[in-house]
């Protein structure tokens, strides 16, 4: 496992963002028949090749969705009310009707090591993130356009989906 070399990362993105997202938009209009078993296949091959740790950029440049239950769940451990937790740490976005970070990077993320504070009780989304085989991948495929941006895991397995579907 290598480390995450950030701006080597964003390099490669904006060499293939393009073409990765058209690749995912042909998927998403007609998904091949063992796109699950593919996808399956591939996350086993990625994530032993991905060290988080040394990269956090999720954690620096998105902010997770809080659910009603990971803002109860989290306040709780601050020994907060579900209110207070909100006016200190978050905002609510009108638009997606969602609780967001009132700041980035994550403000329960140690830039230092690139740990979560919080890593036992993070929010949901944090935990599934970045949704690689969740089980309608088709489902999904808009939100790997948005991270194969932000998440090498995610860049990489959309390279491995488009090198295996092209072999083929």
């Amino acid at each position: 496992m290598q480390p995450i070399n950030l701006r080597s990362f964003k390099t490669q993105v904006k060499k293939y963002k393009r073409s990765f997202k058209l690749f995912l938009t042909r998927i998403e209009k007609d998904p091949p028949r063992h796109l699950h078993k593919l996808v399956d296949e591939v996350d086993a091959e990625v994530w032993p090749q991905i060290d988080c740790l040394s990269c956090g950029n999720c954690c620096k440049s998105m902010t997770p969705t809080f659910t009603p239950s990971d803002i109860k769940r989290i306040s709780s451990h601050f020994k907060m009310t579900p209110e207070q937790f909100k006016d200190k740490w978050l905002f609510y976005e009108k638009r997606d009707k969602d609780w967001q970070n009132k700041k980035q990077p994550c403000q329960f993320l140690n830039l230092k090591d690139n740990k979560c504070s919080i890593y036992e009780i993070r929010p949901t989304d944090c935990a599934e993130f970045p949704h690689l085989t969740k089980k309608k991948v088709v489902d999904y495929i808009h939100i790997h356009k948005q991270n194969i941006e932000y998440c090498p895991a995610t860049f990489k397995m959309v390279e491995r989906m488009k090198e295996k579907m092209t072999n083929k």
